[in-house]
Order: structure tokens, then sequence, then C-alpha cells
């Protein structure tokens, strides 16, 4: 989430994922194939992966920008992350102002940051406090929200990610028994949609996942949840029709109104409290499937430029790149190395080659 810093039009501090004062208190802004290896476990809460997926959410595809943005912590791809949006306000014009990450370590930036920090707390624990202990209350109002014949166990919920229509995914996260679970998301590489057509690739995965879950013989969701509004919605019926699934519980969300569309209804769409627990749920899954395929996107999107970069080198192919890579780890590693190290991997002409290229 952001917050305008005062008297610093064009800047931003982003220090959290909720809803955020500043600093005055005023002023309030809102934030193929299919892959079947689970989400890696985490030893632990990672910030700065979580601020890159953050302003990934955030700005990537929005028509503003700010100029400056603030974050408490560094990140790997920062730099990446600021070429990514300065193409994006660029748009074509060169005479662009550059969008800059900043992590400021003091004075009045940082301590607009730690009152982020603080303000951001407090609004995570007065909406989330109440899932805890009421978690299977909150079980039966959705039960009775949708309409469903039994108390919710498992949903399995759907994003779709690009990047100006470039190199669209989609991902599947899966929040089953009071929690998300994490061994069961998926990620999918969009095969059959060109150009950007949300509900043409909500189609496609919804059709691989399922036709999967009857090949597999396994048991249908509780709730199939997509994220986005009556067209993403009909696009997933029409997926799970052609497969002859019927009676299955499908609902979406809208981003923005956070309207609830579910199929068959969807003349009376569902407008709950912005306090309703059961909203407060559907967030969290509809925002930890955005974030699960924008962080998966991100991935394709550097491995992508930094396989382009080496296969520019004369005798350097896709199958040399891909060693080069899981061999050294990073293209940052890559332009480091010497010859010597080069050839470990690669022939000794390739290794010269590659080593001329990045100290020219």
């Amino acid at each position: 989430m952001g917050t305008a810093a005062p008297g610093c039009p064009g800047e931003q501090s982003s220090p959290e994922a909720g809803n955020l004062a500043d600093a005055e208190g005023t002023s309030r802004t809102s934030l193929d194939t299919e892959s079947r290896e689970p989400a890696q476990p985490t030893g632990g809460f990672n910030p700065g992966d979580f601020f890159s997926a953050l302003l990934q959410q955030l700005y990537i595809g929005q028509p503003y920008v700010p100029r400056n943005l603030y974050v408490p912590v560094d990140f790997e791809d920062r730099e990446t992350l600021e070429d990514l949006l300065s193409e994006q306000v660029a748009g074509g014009d060169s005479r662009a102002a550059r969008v800059h990450i900043l992590v400021p370590q003091r004075g009045d930036k940082r301590a607009l940051i730690d009152l982020a920090g603080t303000n951001a707390k407090q609004s995570y624990d007065q909406r989330f406090r109440v899932l805890k202990p009421n978690a299977k209350a909150i079980q039966e109002e959705l039960q009775d929200v949708l309409g469903l014949p039994e108390l919710p166990k498992r949903i399995e919920c759907f994003d779709i990610s690009h990047i100006q229509g470039a190199e669209t995914v989609a991902s599947m996260v899966v929040w089953e028994d009071g929690k998300m679970k994490k061994s069961d998301y998926r990620k999918f590489i969009i095969r059959s949609v060109e150009g950007v057509d949300d509900f043409a690739s909500m189609r496609e995965v919804v059709t691989r996942r399922y036709k999967r879950v009857l090949q597999e013989e396994k048991p249908m969701p509780s709730v199939v949840l997509v994220d986005g509004g009556l067209g993403q919605l009909h696009a997933a019926a029409a997926a799970l029709e052609s497969l002859e699934i019927i009676n299955q519980p499908l609902a979406s969300i809208a981003k923005r109104e956070e309207i609830l569309y579910v199929y068959g209804q969807e003349k009376d769409p569902i407008a709950l409290d912005h306090h309703s627990p059961v909203l407060h749920l559907i967030q969290l899954i509809r925002d930890e499937a955005h974030r699960f395929a924008v962080t998966f996107h991100r991935k394709r999107r550097q491995m992508r430029d930094r396989s382009t970069e080496l296969r520019e080198i004369p005798g350097v192919g896709e199958s040399t790149t891909r060693r080069l890579l899981e061999h050294f780890g990073s293209l940052q590693a890559v332009k480091q190395a010497d010859a010597a190290a080069l050839s470990a991997v690669v022939t000794r002409g390739q290794a010269e080659a590659i080593s001329n290229h990045f100290r020219k």
C-alpha cells in the first residue's frame, strides 16, 4: 500500500498491503505448461520479496506511477523493477521522468516509513484478528453468503497476470480447512491465447486444471473463485461446462468495487460490509492468488531478459544459456566470471566470447 509523502508530489512510500493513512491522517490509498511444483516453503517472512511483489501488484499496468517510491528495505530486483516501471511510464516518450525506488535510512522519509509501518500493523491486526478465533463461524457465514450445500472446506482461486500483454501466466492458490495450502498451489503458462485476453486465458486455465482433476479422479473444491468480474466468471463457467462439470459452486470478486458475483445469481451481486470477516477471507485468498501470479510472471520475465542478453553473444544458444544460468545462478554472476570459470561450463571459445562481450 502506498502513502503520499506530505509536500512531496509524485512521491510515495510503500510500507504495507492494507489501508494506510498518511502522516496527516487524511488521505488513504488501497491497494504452457502447468507447473506442479508446489510453492517453496519459506524459512520465514522475507521483507524484500514482499515489497517487490507489493510494488508490482500496486503499479504494474496502472495508469499512475509515482516518480519516487520509498520502501523500508532493499530487494534483489529493485533496479529491474525500476526499469520496468520507467518503461511503463514512458510509453515510448524518451523525455518521461524515470521511476526511482528508494530506501531512505534516516530523516523525514525514514520517519514517514516507520510511521506507515506502525499504521500497517494496527490495520492488519484490526482486519484479521477476527479470522483466528471464529474460523468455523466464518465458514458458516461464507456458506450462507454463497448458498453452498455444505460448509466450504476447500477453495481454489485463479488469477491471470501479464504486463503490457507480454508473458501471460496464471496462478491457482488453495485455501483448505482454514488456512492457505501452499503445497497445492499451481502456476500456468498460457498456451493458446495471443495478445491480451483475460477471458480466454481464464477459460484455458480453468479447463486445464479441472480436466486434470477429472483424469486423476480427484474431488472438486467446495468453491471455484476467480479474480475479476462477470467476464471472468462466465469464462470459468464456460470452461467447466465444456468438461460437463455441473452444479459446481463458482464465484468471482471484482477488483475495486469488491463485489461478489455468484454464478447463476449474477443479477444479484453481493456487496458485503467492508468489515465483514467473510469479505476479508475472500480478499485474503484473492490477494494471495495475485501475489503468486505476479511473482511467477516476474521470474519468467527476469529469465527471459537474462537469456536474451546471453543469446546475443555469437556462439551462445539456448542450451548454453540455460547451463550458464543454472551453474552461476544469475546473469550478474556470469558477467563477473572470468574465462577460466566459464570454461568449466562451456567451451574455451565460448568462454572467451562471453568474457570479451561483458568487458567491452
